[in-house]
């Protein structure tokens, strides 16, 4: 399947589903969903395959099993390549139009350690100016940060914004910009995920130390 870009009805289902987000409805637009959602970021996600490795395409439904919110889906559809566990590259469509992302996305304690011991030895450096580059083109952190100090670190670390980061994830939206409705999103997405190669490495090659 081509990938022609993102049609209109997505992000209006996306619109709609935040509103009712019931069986009903998705039951009622399940066709749009298939049509518009499905289709095209499963083209979009073959493509990216080829460059980046295997793409999955996440499931609509939600894990309600520890959530106390019981909404049965996600208001958005995901796209990632996993490069290490919980890092990689991804892209989502959802009432907010199109963002991409890389990094890691969730770090437990093991992870979260390995991360922070890489960012206070001199390959710190090297990520600084990852992540420099990567905000010089947009880019923004995601995820939650720590108010405090992580323990055993000193509050004049020079590197201690990056010391509090729960995750390293950074991404840029592209919104409802025309293009990706458009085959064009394809090519800005590879640019923009090879932009993020760089933090996926730094990433990765830390978390298997």
């Amino acid at each position: 399947m081509t990938f022609t870009g993102i049609p209109e009805a997505a992000f209006d289902f996306y619109d709609d589903l935040e509103a009712d987000n019931s069986k009903t409805f998705w039951t009622a637009h399940r066709q749009t969903y298939d049509d518009a959602v499905r289709a095209p970021m499963t083209a979009l996600a073959e493509a990216l395959g080829e460059q980046f490795g295997e793409a999955k395409v996440f499931r609509p439904n939600r894990n309600l099993r520890f959530s106390p919110d019981k909404s049965p889906y996600k208001t958005h559809q995901g796209v990632f390549v996993k490069a290490a566990e919980a890092t990689g590259w991804y892209v989502e469509v959802s009432a907010a139009g199109v963002l991409v992302a890389a990094g890691c996305y969730y770090a437990d304690s093991a992870a979260l350690k390995a991360i922070r011991a890489g960012i206070d030895s001199a390959d710190g450096a090297e990520l600084e100016r990852i992540v420099g580059e990567l905000a010089s083109r947009g880019w923004e952190f995601m995820g939650e940060e720590l108010k405090t100090v992580p323990r055993g670190y000193s509050p004049d670390n020079p590197r201690i914004d990056l010391l509090r980061r729960k995750s390293m994830v950074l991404s840029t939206s592209y919104g409802f910009a025309p293009f990706v409705r458009t085959p064009e999103l394809l090519d800005r997405v590879r640019s923009d995920w090879e932009a993020g190669r760089p933090l996926v490495e730094w990433v990765a090659d830390h978390l298997e130390r």
